[in-house]
């Protein structure tokens, strides 16, 4: 009766581990899948996530996404990593019909205070929306740019600043906010008041914050430079990432 009575206990002790073991079974085999797929195991990553919106450029809301002109087809997105970061991400997006396609993307810093949606001289924050690129220049000769470019010394970033910062101007593009369009990048004409700021440009990255500018390594700004079509109305949609989403 002891014997039997231990069998019986033993069957049942195995019973209740094959329960407890058949949910962590599956579970692992769910984890291994999808691990086995690797880079190429897309029907396991996408199972049960819509297909992206390639109508849209990735990350920006329906209001900035309505400000970008009809005609463009080029966009610069300049994603801030925070409202009070310099940290950002920039990537080229081109459209192909009515299809928004990566092309290329740089780390960037922007504002030293992060971003802001009232922009003013000296508030050290960039400026969140949409804003035409139309006009560059720069202390370096034309490296082929599509974008009107002009070359001057007037560039120069003053030698009394940081020697990091010597080089920023070398190669720079107009984004044309509280400026006139057409003119060359150091223009100082600010048709809404100096108080709104102005002479903001993407230019050459020394390594950390700006005044209000987007600065981006040397070989971005020659790419950008060389990329950027006037035919393509581009245009830079810039912020904060939850800025851009809203």
């Amino acid at each position: 009766m002891h014997s039997g009575s231990g069998v019986r206990h033993a069957i049942v002790t195995t019973a209740a581990l094959v329960g407890l073991l058949a949910p962590l079974t599956a579970l692992s085999g769910c984890a291994g899948a999808h691990h086995a797929g690797g880079d190429g195991g897309a029907d396991s990553r996408s199972a049960g996530r819509p297909a992206p919106d390639r109508t849209r450029v990735p990350g920006i809301g329906d209001r900035l996404l309505r400000a970008i002109p009809a005609g463009s087809r080029q966009v610069l997105a300049v994603y801030g990593e925070g409202r009070d970061s310099a940290d950002s991400t920039a990537v080229l997006y081109t459209r192909h019909g009515t299809s928004w396609q990566r092309v290329r993307g740089w780390p960037a810093h922007n504002g030293k205070k992060g971003w802001t949606t009232d922009h003013h001289e000296g508030d050290n924050r960039s400026p969140v929306g949409v804003f035409t690129l139309t006009d560059a220049g720069g202390v370096l000769p034309d490296p082929g740019s599509r974008l009107p470019y002009t070359r001057s010394a007037a560039f120069a970033a003053p030698r009394w600043w940081a020697r990091s910062h010597w080089h920023d101007f070398d190669y720079v593009i107009a984004i044309d906010y509280n400026r006139v369009e057409g003119r060359p990048p150091d223009d100082p004409a600010r048709p809404e008041g100096r108080e709104k700021g102005g002479g903001i440009w993407l230019h050459m990255d020394h390594g950390s914050g700006t005044s209000a500018c987007v600065s981006l390594s040397k070989p971005a700004m020659e790419y950008l430079l060389r990329t950027l079509d006037p035919d393509s109305r581009p245009v830079v949609v810039m912020g904060d990432r939850a800025h851009l989403k809203g």
